[in-house]
């Protein structure tokens, strides 16, 4: 199954890839790999959260802002790898919390990240991954997810 079909068939429409925040481009191909710049839960150009995990942002409020941050990164490597079905799986996942430092829940946060590419890319979506706690992040968003994906 294509992935655009299994998108399709999961009711997802891939965002549109935001605006850079900075000096940086969203994602950049080389051989068969892409690597995508940190992606912030943008909802049509806003962040639907701001705040520190623990403390004003809920763990599953989080971890919905990590599935978030995952599609928008996909849209962002389908954009430079040429369209969404020449991507064809998931290498890495590196995923930031703002975390209040209590809170030592980032791997659930992150869990929406890799829970989402999995439905997507089946067996292909398994990964490797980081979940880093940190004090802030880029516009005091909660959560920020990076991929790397592979290319046919």
């Amino acid at each position: 199954m294509s992935v655009a079909s299994r998108l399709a068939e999961l009711g997802i429409d891939l965002p549109a890839v935001s605006a850079p925040v900075a000096s940086y481009i969203p994602a950049k191909a080389h051989g068969d790999l892409v690597w995508t710049s940190g992606q912030l839960p943008f909802v049509d150009g806003q962040l639907r959260e701001t705040g520190k995990v623990g403390v004003g942002v809920d763990p599953a409020v989080a971890q919905d802002a990590a599935r978030t941050c995952a599609l928008n990164a996909l849209a962002a490597a389908a954009d430079v790898a040429g369209g969404v079905d020449r991507i064809t799986g998931v290498l890495k996942v590196t995923g930031f919390v703002a975390s209040d430092p209590a809170f030592t829940g980032q791997p659930g946060v992150i869990n929406g990240a890799s829970a989402i590419l999995g439905e997507i890319f089946g067996d292909a979506g398994a990964h490797s991954r980081a979940a880093v706690g940190v004090a802030v992040l880029p516009l005091d968003a909660p959560v920020e997810v990076e991929v790397v994906f592979t290319t046919a």
